[in-house]
């Protein structure tokens, strides 16, 4: 794994923690900060994955 990759899903993790906080205190902006962050986090994940494949094609 890459450091892409583990931030990412560290983003992802928070993201979803902080949608379900907002989801279960009935704060509509957390859960939508939450939905942001973790669509953030997959995106860094995803690119880190991407990263990770053209290292693994040059070798």
């Amino acid at each position: 794994m890459n450091k892409n990759q583990v931030k990412g899903h560290a983003k992802e993790a928070k993201g979803k923690a902080k949608e379900v906080a907002g989801k279960v205190t009935g704060n509509k902006s957390t859960e939508y900060k939450g939905k942001a962050e973790k669509q953030g986090g997959k995106a860094e994940a995803k690119y880190g994955d991407i990263k990770s494949e053209i290292k693994k094609s040059k070798q």
